[in-house]
């Protein structure tokens, strides 16, 4: 038997990656040779192994290291978003994100620096997690002039074409004033976007502690334009840790740690709540509905009222969670 050969006998695929619903449309034939593909891996780039595999929805990454360097191997099915994801990378260069080492985008291979696995904003109390998250939101904003790079203009323009069809072929799941006013702050949105660069993909579990710098972000979707275009992803994924009061002061730690403009910020919030709602619903999602559906409610009045927290009277209603 060939050393990649031993090696892929023992590299453990965790069983919780083999079961994920992904497979069931996509096939298993990838995840089929899987052990083999990262024991090819550790043969081309000198690697060894370091630990037992792990996974998120999308990768399997392998701790490995590399004479004195400890690494992760991150592995996915190769696919045409993975040259944006190295594009992200490049980009930022390690400045509050992972450090890319190599890649190879035709077996969708990543080498990267080894950042703290289980030690995510996720786990610090909110008090400590949004600052230091609203700090690296801004650390990752550098001036940006590449404009093949999707922009958050780009973004809001594109989706919110689609709104009124998905509102309708959903049963109207709140009320057409809710609609109409997403819309409009869309055109706003859409009408003057910023210079800097965006992550589009911005949340706490996606942040790891590091050793070059305290916090890191991994994953990051490379966009231009207004900082505060995630600012809501910041709030609902951990929306269930908050009360409605709790959920206006951490949007204003996020949009004074993060310099943002704060009625801006607040548009965006109210935008994003109402769209991800529908494409939740449209996708069977059942508890981000009911979070987008809190936002919806928090922000729909003007940024002025905010703090009073007054919802447009009688425009929500309790979203579906069947």
């Amino acid at each position: 038997m060939s050393d990649s050969g031993r090696l892929a006998d023992d590299i453990e695929i965790p069983r919780s990656f083999r079961e994920m619903p992904r497979w069931r449309t996509e096939g298993t034939a990838w995840l089929d040779t899987i052990r083999v593909r990262l024991a090819q891996m550790c043969g081309i780039w000198g690697l060894h192994p370091d630990g037992p595999a792990l996974h998120g929805s999308n990768a399997i990454v392998l701790p490995v290291t590399r004479e004195d360097d400890r690494l992760i191997l991150r592995l996915t099915p190769p696919h045409d978003a993975f040259k944006l994801e190295i594009e992200a990378l490049e980009f930022w260069a390690g400045r509050g994100t992972v450090r890319l080492i190599e890649h190879s985008a035709e077996a969708g291979a990543m080498l990267l620096e080894r950042l703290e696995t289980a030690h995510t904003l996720a786990t610090l109390p909110l008090a400590e997690a949004v600052p230091l998250i609203a700090r690296l939101m801004r650390r990752l904003a550098v001036p940006i002039t590449d404009l093949t790079v999707i922009s958050t203009a780009d973004v809001v323009a594109a989706r919110s074409l689609l709104l009124s069809a998905e509102w309708a072929r959903l049963d109207q799941p709140f009320d057409r004033s809710v609609l109409d006013r997403a819309l409009t702050v869309a055109r706003d949105l859409n009408s003057t976007p910023g210079t800097h660069a965006v992550n589009g993909d911005l949340h706490f579990d996606q942040v790891l502690a590091g050793q070059r710098e305290p916090w890191l972000a991994v994953d990051p979707v490379l966009l231009r334009g207004d900082l505060e275009y995630d600012l809501a992803r910041v709030l609902w994924t951990r929306l269930d840790e908050m009360s409605d009061r709790d959920v206006v002061v951490h949007f204003e730690t996020v949009v004074r740690e993060a310099q943002l403009d704060r009625e801006r910020a607040w548009k965006w919030v109210f935008y994003r709540s109402v769209e991800y709602w529908l494409w939740g619903l449209t996708h069977g999602l059942t508890s981000d509905p009911v979070r987008c559906g809190r936002l919806v409610e928090i922000f729909g009045v003007n940024s002025d009222e905010g703090t009073q927290r007054a919802p447009v009277a009688g425009a929500v209603r309790t979203p579906c969670s069947c």
